[in-house]
């Protein structure tokens, strides 16, 4: 069976997240105030319907508790965010994720049930960050506030190395999950396994043990 999405807020997040759902081949309903979004969309997803998501009457009339999955999606009102999610939550539905707009945001939707809040600017943020300091950091995902996962282009330095040689878990704490190759993937290689220029490294730690790391072997 398809798995059915509703999207509250089709703002670029939550539309974002809507085209992807049907690419996926997702069953969508999608929610907003704004009838000129809605009818933006009404050909994109599965139906588009215009509502306040902070009327419990009107969620609960389009049966949102049967979905599997409700993801908040509202822009800049971050009393209707909590609100919605409140309801969502009071509503019985099942899971429910949720975009903050800052750490405060994020603490209330935590506090009142969400079941994964996101940060898609301060996220998106770090990732450019980091790519903009190195051009050897090719991807950046936070796991927690302590412990990311990178992906990391071999450069010069650390060509025609083991990974014995580097001594990575020891000496940094890390693991290299993967390295891909033009000729296909390699997954939780040996140790034995020698590092060409140009390969990319999937290394998951702790941001400073990453951080250690790129300063020794992946900058140039």
């Amino acid at each position: 069976m398809k798995k059915e999405f509703v999207v509250i807020g089709l703002g670029r997040f939550g539309g974002s997240i809507c085209r992807e759902l049907m690419e996926l081949g997702a069953d969508v309903l999608a929610i907003d105030k704004d009838e000129d979004l809605v009818n933006e969309y009404s050909n994109i997803v599965t139906h588009a319907v215009v509502g306040d998501s902070v009327d419990e009457s009107v969620l609960k009339s389009l049966g949102i508790r049967n979905f599997d999955h409700v993801i908040v999606a509202i822009g800049n009102d971050i009393q209707a965010s909590i609100l919605t999610t409140l309801i969502l939550k009071e509503i019985g539905v099942k899971k429910v994720t949720a975009k903050a707009l800052n750490d405060y945001h994020a603490k209330v939707l935590t506090k009142i049930g969400a079941d994964q809040v996101v940060h898609p600017e301060r996220d998106m943020g770090k990732r450019l960050a980091h790519n903009l300091v190195s051009s050897n950091v090719l991807d950046y995902l936070e796991l927690s506030d302590e412990y990311s996962l990178v992906e990391l282009s071999a450069s010069n330095k650390i060509d025609g190395y083991a990974i014995i040689d580097l001594n990575i878990r020891v000496s940094y704490g890390l693991n290299i999950v993967a390295i891909k190759r033009e000729n296909g993937v390699v997954v939780s290689p040996q140790a034995t396994e020698v590092i060409r220029k140009g390969d990319i490294l999937i290394v998951i730690g702790s941001n400073n043990d990453i951080n250690r790391f790129e300063r020794k072997w992946i900058h140039e």
